[in-house]
């Protein structure tokens, strides 16, 4: 009886001692960005950067400028910054594996916004649904063309996981209009507007009785509606977009294009830096987060013009 009474004496010596067991905190963040020429992505670092001030954490952003190799340099140089967390946007498909193993390897959590990385996943994933809100593009936009006539598609960049998905909805959508012919398809490099331009005007000079065009981004988009424009075709050509950029929602509202789908890019940089949080944390968080995009026409978008989810 005596020795049980100075076990539990000494018990409670020790939990005076030690305390709580105090959770790890996220104090610094590495943010690895594909490309911060891009709207969609330089809205998602605005996000994650403004959530993390009010959090006092420190973010450390590095911009791959859509090259995969520097890429994996950067977030190299971010772990000997002796970083708490990453969140990882990769600049491509083929190396995107490396940086998640680097991170994993020496304990560090990721975080994985917009693209995932096949074979090497991050912690958690968070995207907007793609496929589904490409489909909804779509839809809108053979519906608009009367469900015939020969479509285009201008793809993003090859094999990323946004490309991937949003060719699956489109071509969900496809099968239903039987009428529609896709006559040329194009993968770009960075899903520029720069691109949209350059791929429109060589797929007019192929095929000028086009009257659908769905384009992968936004960028391409406009690129793909300012090569419409010099071309000046007789028919009307509708052209479908995807991201909800700011600048592409102003040109949408009025005219330039058709519709959108717009990214909740903010929710999506506040979600990043919160899960990012919880995995220091040690807490569990969903493999897979995917956010609903909002299809966006001139109607409705104004609204999101004044306030961008």
């Amino acid at each position: 009886m005596k020795i049980a009474r100075t076990m539990l004496a000494s018990a409670a010596l020790l939990g005076l001692t030690l305390g709580p067991v105090q959770a790890a905190e996220l104090k610094k963040l590495g943010l690895a960005v594909a490309n911060l020429q891009a709207n969609f992505f330089n809205q998602i670092k605005q996000s994650v950067e403004a959530e993390a001030k009010k959090r006092g954490i420190e973010v450390i952003t590095v911009d791959a400028k859509g090259d995969g190799p520097t890429q994996v340099n950067q977030i190299q140089d971010l772990l000997t910054q002796k970083i708490d967390a990453l969140i990882y946007i990769p600049a491509g498909a083929a190396a995107a594996t490396v940086p998640v193993k680097l991170a994993k390897s020496a304990g560090i959590p990721v975080v994985n916004v917009d693209r995932n990385a096949d074979g090497a996943p991050g912690d958690t994933f968070l995207a907007t649904d793609s496929v589904a809100s490409a489909k909804a593009v779509c839809d809108y936009i053979l519906k608009e063309a009367g469900g015939k006539g020969k479509m285009v598609i201008i793809h993003g960049q090859k094999g990323t996981t946004p490309e991937v998905d949003r060719s699956k909805g489109c071509a969900e959508s496809l099968k239903a209009y039987p009428d529609v012919k896709v006559v040329a398809e194009q993968f770009s490099n960075i899903w520029s507007q720069d691109e949209g331009f350059q791929i429109m005007q060589n797929m007019l000079q192929a095929n000028p009785d086009v009257s659908i065009v769905f384009a992968q981004a936004d960028g391409l988009a406009l690129g793909a509606a300012q090569a419409i424009k010099v071309a000046n075709p007789s028919q009307k050509i509708v052209v479908g977009g995807f991201d909800g950029d700011t600048a592409a929602l102003e040109a949408l509202s009025k005219g330039v294009f058709n519709v959108t789908a717009t990214q909740q890019t903010q929710k999506m940089g506040r979600d990043a830096v919160e899960n990012a949080a919880k995995l220091v944390a040690g807490e569990k968080v969903p493999p897979v987060q995917l956010l609903d995009a909002t299809l966006t026409t001139k109607e409705n978008v104004a609204g999101f013009i004044a306030n961008h989810p």
